[in-house]
């Protein structure tokens, strides 16, 4: 079986990881892949927004089944396009993937549905927006660009001069691009955030494990967001009765709603959840594998994988049973110094091949590296994510701190607190 994964960073190297593990041993590929991914499978200089490119090399390649990991594939309808052509695709469709592709699209899907989510209003003009904030005085504003923006389009302003900011930056500036021709202003919701992907073939619904994720770049969650400086498994604050009342107001009604609009959806979604007072609200939908969850989630996996993506695609997951590991898992990013604004990259990386990273309790995933001359170096902001798991979160937190004292480069920056919410 010949495999190709779409993307090239931390996810999908966790993605080629578990597939490598499969018992069904598939040829892998991956297009445009990384210095990590290359040790694994091979990589194609396709980006992962060339559809045609994707297309043409799945059936120059004889490639049996596609895996799309990112958001800008899916949302530019990749898989319609591989489907078109008769090769068997893994992820949502373009018209399921606008789950994540739009958030005034989510928001509204929620409104209609009746799924707990943040209150919230739609501006497509900065001075509407401005004059609603105004008017309504209420601080920290929770202020989101419609669109895809690289998990960095969300911005909570604490008064009105940070707000009057990020409607301008998002709005006049248009530092997403067309991503922020719109606003949505939600209200500031308190608790603890769960991530919770689920893997869905439209008709039933299989929630992982859960996660968490540090979005700030520094310390107790100081610093701009980022796209995420590490992420743990399980979360602390997600109990059994949490659950089976997100599965049952939250995870089967969106799945029921996007096949009452027509968009059916098969792939993972990703919950991000917040448990309130009130009870758990959605934050947000991602329409496929987050990151950095995912290199937290999946070492947990103990079923094979490609039985798990088959089923998805043929609409079988019912029949399968999805086992996890008890083991805990905790992933920390190391990024470029500067990150998530400016940044250097072709920095030499040493310390990989140390030896306690020959442990099955250790991997380090490739995010933004490029192999070269035999040797390894930095080609983007998060440059790799050091994983551990252990017996506990405790655990894991402190072989994971351990094992990356090996890794070194110029300006190499890290979270010391990653796990320890």
């Amino acid at each position: 079986m010949k495999i190709l994964v779409v993307g090239g960073g931390g996810r999908e190297h966790a993605i080629v990881k578990k597939l490598h593990e499969s018992k069904y041993a598939p040829e892998l590929y991956c297009a445009p892949g990384n210095g990590g991914i290359a040790e694994i499978a091979t990589c194609l200089p396709v980006k992962a927004t060339d559809v045609a490119g994707i297309v043409n090399i799945a059936v120059e390649k004889k490639i049996d089944l596609v895996f799309v990991a990112p958001d800008d594939p899916l949302m530019l309808g990749t898989v319609d396009a591989l489907e078109e052509k008769g090769i068997r695709a893994f992820g949502p469709r373009q018209c399921a993937a606008i789950i994540e592709g739009s958030k005034v699209f989510s928001k509204e899907l929620m409104k209609k549905y009746g799924i707990p989510t943040a209150g919230y209003e739609v501006f497509d003009s900065a001075e509407k927006a401005l004059e609603y904030i105004k008017a309504q005085n209420e601080y920290p504003a929770v202020i989101k660009a419609d669109g895809l923006a690289l998990g960095k389009g969300v911005i909570i302003a604490k008064d009105y001069t940070e707000a009057e900011d990020a409607v301008k930056t998002i709005m006049c500036d248009k530092v997403f691009g067309e991503s922020g021709s719109r606003v949505v202003i939600e209200e500031f919701l308190t608790g603890p955030e769960v991530s919770v992907l689920a893997f869905t073939d439209g008709k039933t619904i299989v929630p992982m494990v859960s996660a968490q994720d540090h979005k700030r770049a520094l310390d107790n969650d100081m610093g701009l967001n980022t796209g995420g400086m590490g992420a743990f498994s399980p979360s602390r604050n997600y109990t059994p009765d949490i659950a089976n009342e997100c599965y049952n107001t939250i995870f089967k009604p969106t799945m029921d709603a996007m096949n009452k609009e027509g968009r059916t959806f098969k792939g993972v979604i990703y919950f991000g959840l917040m448990l309130t007072p009130k009870g758990p609200r959605v934050i947000e939908y991602n329409a496929r594998f987050g990151d950095p969850e995912t290199q937290a989630v999946l070492p947990r996996l103990k079923t094979d994988f490609v039985d798990i993506i088959n089923a998805v695609i043929d609409e079988k997951l019912d029949e399968i049973e999805i086992e996890w590991k008890e083991d805990a898992a905790v992933c920390i990013v190391l990024a470029s110094g500067g990150y998530p604004s400016k940044y250097e990259s072709g920095k030499l990386i040493e310390g990989l091949d140390s030896e306690v990273f020959k442990s099955d309790d250790l991997f380090v995933y490739h995010a933004g590296t490029k192999a070269a001359d035999g040797k390894i170096y930095t080609a983007g902001g998060r440059v790799l994510g050091v994983t551990a798991t252990g017996k506990t979160l405790d655990d894991a937190i402190a072989k994971s701190y351990s094992a990356l004292k090996n890794i070194s480069f110029e300006k190499m920056h890290y979270r010391n607190d990653i796990g320890r919410k």
